[in-house]
């Protein structure tokens, strides 16, 4: 029942589409793709604040299945004497640790990619190295349920 419920939840989101972005580039050989129409690279405010709002609204269809998940879990209190209820529970926190970590990450990303945005300031330095300050702090773990445990 439980997988059914998150087969539900993805078939959800994917109906609802992702979210839009462009990225305007300058065109391989010279040519032009929509961004600049010279060599000098440009950036705009705007463009940046919109992506960063892009992706924090991601959080939200995160934050629906996050909750889907949990009414799924609703009466499953004890599981003691209950293998298969056990193992359930151990794989609803490994996905909902899971999700609210996306969801977390979501909302740390867009917020960075707005305020790069608002105020065009940092270097391409200091950008990266708050990008890869998100990457170790979102980098994934191994997958906690369905492992067969030693007894």
């Amino acid at each position: 029942m439980a997988w059914d419920e998150w087969e539900q939840i993805k078939a959800d989101v994917a109906a609802n589409g992702p979210a839009s972005m462009q990225l305007n580039q300058v065109a391989s050989e010279g040519g032009t793709s929509g961004g600049a129409t010279s060599g000098d690279l440009r950036s705009n405010k705007k463009t940046w604040v919109k992506t960063g709002e892009g992706v924090t609204g991601l959080k939200s269809g995160v934050g629906k299945a996050l909750t889907k998940l949990a009414d799924g879990q609703a009466g499953l209190d004890d599981t003691t004497g209950s293998v298969s209820a056990a193992a359930q529970k151990e794989l609803y926190d490994s996905w909902k640790k899971y999700v609210s970590d996306v969801r977390g990450r979501c909302e740390a990303l867009g917020g960075l990619l707005q305020k790069v945005g608002h105020d065009l300031s940092k270097s391409d330095e200091e950008a990266l190295a708050e990008l890869q300050k998100l990457k170790v702090k979102y980098e994934d773990t191994e997958p906690v349920g369905g492992q067969s445990k030693e007894k």
